[in-house]
């Protein structure tokens, strides 16, 4: 693969005009039926969102033909199913491979409609769950706002990292931000190396030993952030370049729902809902995670007194260190999809994380693009929603684990908080401008 990678992205750099088309097919590839197993195009995608990032496209352009890209994959692909249904089988290549067909159709039958959400990040499946959703007679509206949403997110995950690190190689960074930035990526490595590996393995103590190794990190940071400068200066300089008014309004309205008294009432509303239906165990697990996480970053902030970052028009009076919209936000979303992954293979518990794990890193990241904290202050409040999350579902499960929910506690839960954070986005956001404009 390494030539032929190579010979792509050096035609892309020769050519760079073609280089949104580029985005755009692969995305389109990468998901659609059969295809999307067959063509390598994850690999694919860091190397063309890297080019992309090194000039020749905005990061909003490029999510932009990410997102459509996907969407037309997803709609041949439901086309597909909707059109042959059975006969979908005869196709070339699922004729000699039935098990990429059986595998999709076991989980779209077991799953439903969260199969097309989550399965967006698990690689076999991203290609072949639309076309089991058209096979299977799926209404098109109810298939087209959940693949929306869950294409919105996947280009988010696929491309947002290949664009940043094509954006860093092309700005004159500070001298010690690249050895500074390779420490963090290998620590973190470390930790999700730990992290997959003791859980695809199943063993007993592997929430455990996350939250150890979340703990370890979330210690070396405290101590070490003063080191981070370089790293901490580079990436704000990074962010602070891609600024525009447009995008100012969008992260506005995502950091609104990161904001402590915001987060707390979201917070409250979810923990009531869980008692209220009677899921003790899970309220409990919920709350102690939030209440937690909070309590910790409080104390944490008044201890170390980290001042923020002088790009804010209205400066915040609160400390920066560890970043309270961060750690509010992971615990937030990492406990509900601690939830929704119980009693699910361990690839779909892991996807559930990445899922939500994927609108916590989009409030997290606002305050860096705003202003309004230190990178190193995103990933200090990140490792320790990680910790207090880990450790509380350990504690949670010592003597049995937690049960799934019902799908009519679900239907509580989910249009609560979402009509909670929905309003919380929409309101104050003018005024919020003026705090943040540069």
């Amino acid at each position: 693969m390494g030539p032929w990678l190579d010979g792509i992205t050096g035609w892309l750099t020769l050519n760079p005009q073609w280089l949104a088309a580029a985005v755009f097919i692969v995305a389109f590839v990468e998901c659609l039926a059969i295809a999307g197993i067959i063509v390598p195009g994850t690999v694919l995608l860091f190397a063309i969102a890297a080019l992309a990032g090194s000039g020749a496209l905005s990061l909003g352009e490029t999510l932009l033909l990410g997102l459509l890209g996907g969407l037309l994959g997803d709609g041949i692909s439901y086309y597909l199913g909707r059109h042959f249904h059975q006969n979908i089988r005869r196709l070339p290549g699922l004729r000699h491979h039935p098990e990429w067909m059986d595998g999709a159709e076991a989980y779209f039958q077991k799953y439903g409609i969260v199969s097309l959400l989550v399965g967006r990040f698990i690689g076999p499946l991203r290609p072949m769950l639309p076309m089991v959703a058209g096979m299977c007679d799926m209404p098109f509206p109810r298939f087209a706002a959940v693949s929306v949403l869950a294409a919105a997110g996947w280009s988010v995950a696929y491309l947002l990292p290949g664009w940043a690190a094509g954006a860093a190689f092309r700005l004159p960074l500070p001298e010690g931000f690249w050895p500074e930035a390779g420490v963090v990526a290998a620590c973190l490595a470390v930790l999700f190396g730990i992290a997959l590996n003791s859980t695809l393995r199943g063993h007993r103590r592997a929430t455990l030993w996350v939250g150890c190794a979340s703990l370890a990190l979330l210690i070396a940071m405290f101590i070490g952030y003063p080191y981070l400068n370089h790293f901490d200066q580079g990436l704000m300089a990074l962010v602070q370049e891609h600024r525009s008014p447009t995008m100012d309004r969008v992260m506005v309205m995502i950091t609104q729902l990161g904001e402590f008294k915001k987060m707390f009432v979201a917070s409250a509303v979810l923990t009531g809902l869980l008692f209220l239906a009677r899921q003790w165990r899970q309220g409990i697990f919920v709350g102690a995670t939030l209440l937690g996480a909070a309590l910790i970053n409080t104390g944490s902030k008044l201890f170390f007194a980290r001042g923020r970052p002088e790009i804010l028009v209205d400066p915040l009076t609160s400390f920066s260190m560890p970043s309270g919209h961060a750690s509010g936000s992971f615990a937030f979303f990492l406990a509900l999809a601690v939830l929704a992954g119980r009693d699910q293979p361990i690839r779909m518990r892991l996807a559930w994380l990445l899922l939500g794990a994927i609108p916590a890193a989009a409030i997290a990241l606002s305050r860096v693009y705003l202003g309004a904290h230190w990178p190193s202050d995103i990933l200090a409040g990140t490792l320790l929603a990680m910790t207090v999350c880990a450790f509380s579902l350990t504690l949670s499960q010592r003597q049995s684990s937690l049960p799934p929910m019902a799908p009519k506690v679900w239907w509580l839960i989910v249009p609560g908080c979402v009509a909670v954070l929905g309003f919380f986005a929409l309101t104050g956001t003018t005024h919020a401008l003026l705090r943040y404009a540069y």
